[in-house]
């Protein structure tokens, strides 16, 4: 039988990166997100969040936590990675998490020295829809939405887009 591993998720982190080197020098991001999900039950609105980990290595951790902190939407693709280990307590633990493979930014970028936050929301009308990542990192679509206006990111300054190194 044929297996098969991808998850695709959009929402929102809720921590900045976190980032840690290994002894061998390769850069690992850990990151958490929102996803939320609203729907109608017999008329009532209701809603529900779920909370993602996440983890990044080597270029694409580097550049998550460069451009991205807590309440930056995110586009990412990955695959779900299932670890046990031994807690200092002697307990065995567990943990479900995403490994990124590809994302996407979406929405307005953080200004360079500003804090966490990054952005209000996504742009408005056409070419909104977040496009495939190709390799190890990402693309950035340009900020040029034909529909109209982008949402807000506060203030800060321009991001020129030609700095971003991919």
């Amino acid at each position: 039988m044929a297996n098969f591993n991808k998850v695709i998720l959009m929402g929102n982190l809720t921590r900045d990166v976190e980032m840690r080197t290994t002894q061998g020098g390769m850069q690992i991001a850990k990151l958490g997100m929102a996803i939320n999900r609203k729907w109608t039950q017999n008329g009532e609105q209701k809603e529900s969040t779920c909370f993602v980990d996440l983890t990044a290595f080597g270029r694409t951790a580097e550049v998550l936590s460069q451009y991205v902190g807590k309440g930056s939407p995110l586009f990412v693709e990955g695959r779900l990675e299932y670890s046990t280990w031994e807690g200092q307590d002697g307990q065995k633990k567990n943990k479900l998490e995403v490994v990124i493979d590809n994302f996407q930014f979406v929405g307005a970028p953080r200004s360079a020295g500003e804090g966490g936050g990054g952005g209000g929301g996504g742009g408005g009308g056409g070419g909104s829809a977040p496009r495939r990542a190709t390799g190890g990192g990402a693309r950035r679509g340009g900020g040029d939405s034909e529909g109209g206006g982008g949402g807000g990111g506060g203030g800060g300054g321009d991001v020129d887009y030609g700095d971003i190194p991919f």
